[in-house]
């Protein structure tokens, strides 16, 4: 099987110059709050199909803006996935505080992915920014497939060997909240993924995160019993 990770063998060198949050054996350090521009989109007149919605567990919803004309084949690929309800549920399996948030793989391992062919590289000009959104690969350029990540702090180490198809317009705030780990104790969960033109409402997320109730004694005896 493939694992797909936006940090290659060959980028090691790179990375690890890049900062101490790459560095091997080491607390990965976050930058300061101060230091995080967040892209933001003067354009509010999106199309509705090429805006993804990720409600995640974590108690909100991410608004992603994909961009065709920056990645045609790969947004494609992102569209069917949803519109066929492939991330619904998925977790977020690999995420490393100070760099990204990884998700998009059925098996939470990090080396699986949509049983469509791997798609060409199309990488391109746009820099991987706070809330830029791209493809995980393989060492293999044309490996992407249905794994993604989200970029916490600005990465230029991977510009124009990642393809870079949309960046984060909405729930920035939840993106930052998803649980760090490789993979993460209790990770953060895709519970919906769908495009704006399906119209499709977020889920109660209240209800989702309200603490179970406790157990009575008559359940706790009625379930004795059976």
């Amino acid at each position: 099987m493939k694992f797909r990770l936006p940090l290659t063998a060959l980028m090691l060198g790179a990375a690890l110059a890049a900062g101490p949050a790459f560095a091997k054996k080491k607390e990965p350090v976050a930058p300061p709050a101060t230091a995080l521009p967040t892209f933001t989109d003067p354009d509010v007149a999106h199309d509705p199909d090429d805006v993804l919605y990720l409600d995640l567990s974590d108690g909100g919803r991410v608004g992603i803006r994909l961009m065709p004309q920056w990645a045609p084949h790969h947004v494609e690929r992102i569209k069917t996935l949803a519109r066929e309800g492939f991330y619904d549920g998925l977790i977020f399996h690999r995420v490393i505080d100070g760099f990204m948030a990884q998700t998009g793989d059925p098996t939470g391992t990090g080396q699986g992915g949509s049983k469509l062919p791997d798609l060409d590289a199309e990488f391109n000009s746009m820099p991987h920014l706070r809330g830029t959104v791209s493809m995980a690969r393989t060492n293999d350029p044309n490996s992407a497939n249905s794994q993604f990540f989200i970029v916490f702090y600005p990465r230029f180490a991977l510009d124009r060997k990642y393809t870079v198809f949309g960046r984060v317009i909405l729930g920035m705030q939840y993106v930052d909240k998803i649980e760090r780990g490789e993979p993460p104790e209790k990770p953060t969960r895709i519970i919906q993924a769908s495009l704006a033109s399906q119209h499709k409402a977020p889920p109660d997320f209240a209800a989702l995160n309200a603490p179970a109730a406790p157990i009575t004694a008559d359940q706790l005896s009625n379930s004795q019993s059976n």
